[in-house]
């Protein structure tokens, strides 16, 4: 037989929940908590079929363009309007691997205005910490060199002056030989040089000098013999670091520099001889 609870215990049973803080009632009746099911299962979505399963988004990977430093250093000396610019450009170019290692980077000297350019190959330790081209003994003994013939680089007039650069701008280490892809993304910007400056003649000095502007070595059959360079005249000779290790080698070095004056004296002309 079912008990029934007295009002006296009913009334007690609401104090005490009142004091635990049910102050109010949820829902309209009472609920009977012991006929509820021990667990409640939540509905499971039905599983998707194979067909309806979209792939999450995926992004192909972007496979880099290699950048061709050549063509990017062409691009580049083709912008450059003038000589600053140039040098700018040059300054900017982040394919040649020397400028990280090296100190300064040596653009030229000399009178822009004259008649001859001379084209060295590199830096070496004095014009790397000058940022100059020419300034170590090679460059005291090729300042002898030409004014031997009435030229210096410091001339104001340009039937006196020279102006001077190299193929590279940034000095190798160890005054290592540069190698064959760093004078080419070089040449571009030799050739605008040229452009901008557009002396009358070109003197080649030494073998990588020739090798960016005649596309060939050997110096000792190539100089003394007019060619054409960057679109001008040009006498490959000597470079003054061989000289100074070879003094035997100056006789020829001096028939150059007499070859040189006495073009001048007759008028640049064009082609080779």
């Amino acid at each position: 037989m079912e008990s029934m609870q007295s009002p006296h215990d009913a009334l007690a049973s609401l104090v005490w929940q009142i004091e635990l803080g049910a102050t109010e009632a949820i829902c309209d009746a009472p609920v009977n908590r012991y006929d509820l099911p021990d667990k409640i299962t939540k509905p499971v979505a039905p599983a998707a079929s194979p067909a309806q399963v979209k792939p999450a988004a995926m992004t192909a990977p972007v496979a880099a363009v290699p950048t061709d430093p050549v063509a990017a250093a062409r691009a580049a000396a083709t912008g450059a309007a003038n000589r600053d610019a140039l040098r700018a450009a040059l300054a900017a170019y982040p394919h040649c691997e020397l400028r990280l290692g090296a100190r300064n980077l040596v653009f030229s000297d000399g009178n822009p205005a004259a008649r001859v350019m001379i084209i060295g190959e590199a830096p070496g330790r004095d014009e790397d910490q000058q940022g100059l081209p020419f300034v170590g003994r090679a460059g005291q003994m090729l300042d002898r060199m030409f004014q031997a013939i009435g030229l210096a680089r410091g001339a104001d007039t340009a039937d006196e002056a020279v102006y001077i650069t190299n193929v590279l701008p940034w000095r190798p280490p160890h005054n290592r030989d540069p190698e064959p892809a760093e004078i080419a993304m070089m040449r571009p910007f030799v050739a605008r040089h040229v452009e901008l400056i557009a002396p009358d003649l070109i003197v080649l000095m030494g073998n990588i000098s020739c090798d960016a502007g005649l596309g060939k070595r050997g110096i000792t059959r190539l100089r003394g013999h007019w060619t054409e360079a960057y679109g001008k005249p040009a006498l490959p000779m000597f470079h003054p670091a061989y000289l100074l290790r070879n003094p035997a080698a100056k006789r020829e070095a001096w028939a150059d520099l007499l070859a040189l004056k006495a073009r001048l004296r007759a008028g640049a002309g064009t082609g080779a001889e």
